[in-house]
């Protein structure tokens, strides 16, 4: 396994961590990837340690939080051994104040999150959206005394625009709270606005992008083709107009090229899509998910060869999508003064 410092930080992360979003199945929101019990989990963790892989990621709201219970009974005995990521600002029940980023929240979830996870502290903890009626004031300082108590080491966001995690450093830095080392980013080779400001800020400020739905909301696992469409068995039927939207032509202009990498490497085409996250800049690791030890250790297959520059070329060609405003202009008349990262 790779392994790559956490954006700015001194935290070592491995460039691929094991989602655990199919653990539980409990619920109708967030929770249709799967229902890995207690003994499964078990197993798919001890096959990502013995690869190397020590993170795991979760958050309050998957399967109203069974991921995380499951997650942390898996862990027992491990726990020294393991990474934990977790996430919470989305509503969590019907009570008015069990929602968002105030202090009465963030607080009283983590103080539950730990319980779930049946731990004292959490590795990594993210803001899983940006709450726009909570000042960043009361956020960061919230997130600021969890740190000194203890209970989080680093923090992180998820979901958020390149303004909005822009202004939360600017407040971390005003006031001396710990600053996000982490953006939990959507980023896939189907998927590259995150390229259009996020990762410049990413390089400037230090933040690493972990990354989740690597093979765009599922439709890069070598199983939809041109000609053949979305095959019966695919979650997609369900969860497509859920997720990013993409054209069947674009996607199928990306598969072929996949495919004729994967035919060039002996590898599969989700293993390309995968690899080729990990050659961008400032991804600090890629959040695989499985449901089962087949699709795990495929994906951990990703890791430990390289892509050739010709490879890598073919496959941006494929993806490239059109810049949107004021993107297209600064690459278009003043590049001498604005590189792009990529």
């Amino acid at each position: 396994m790779d392994y790559r410092r956490l954006g700015r930080s001194g935290l070592t992360v491995p460039a691929l961590s094991f989602g655990t979003g199919t653990f539980g199945g409990v619920g109708k929101l967030f929770s249709a990837w799967g229902d890995t019990d207690v003994a499964e989990a078990r197993r798919l963790i001890d096959i990502c340690l013995d690869a190397g892989v020590n993170m795991f990621d979760t958050a309050d709201i998957y399967s109203q939080g069974e991921s995380e219970r499951i997650l942390g009974e898996a862990l027992k005995g491990k726990r020294d051994r393991a990474i934990i990521s977790t996430k919470a600002t989305f509503r969590f029940n019907d009570e008015p104040n069990n929602v968002g980023s105030s202090r009465q929240h963030l607080i009283a979830t983590v103080e539950a999150q730990l319980k779930r996870l049946q731990t004292d502290h959490i590795d990594l903890f993210q803001l899983h959206a940006y709450d726009a009626l909570t000042p960043q004031e009361e956020v960061l300082s919230t997130l600021d005394t969890l740190v000194r108590a203890g209970k989080i080491r680093y923090t992180g966001v998820s979901n958020f625009s390149g303004w909005h995690l822009m202004k939360s450093l600017s407040v971390a830095d005003r006031y001396g709270y710990p600053r996000h080392v982490a953006n939990q980013t959507y980023y896939s080779l189907i998927g590259r606005e995150y390229e259009w400001e996020l990762m410049p800020l990413g390089l400037e400020e230090g933040v690493g992008a972990v990354v989740w739905s690597p093979l765009g909301w599922g439709r890069l696992t070598g199983k939809i083709r041109r000609g053949t469409g979305i095959p019966k068995e695919s979650r997609l039927h369900g969860s497509a107009d859920a997720g990013p939207q993409v054209s069947d032509e674009y996607l199928f202009r990306v598969v072929d090229a996949l495919e004729d990498v994967a035919n060039e490497t002996g590898k599969t085409v989700p293993q390309i899509a995968l690899n080729w996250l990990l050659q961008r800049p400032t991804v600090s690791s890629v959040i695989i998910g499985a449901r089962n030890e087949e699709q795990l250790r495929q994906n951990l297959d990703a890791v430990g060869w390289n892509l050739t520059p010709e490879q890598v070329a073919k496959l941006d060609k494929a993806s490239e999508i059109p810049l949107t405003y004021p993107y297209w202009h600064q690459r278009g008349t003043f590049l001498e003064r604005n590189p792009a990262p990529v």
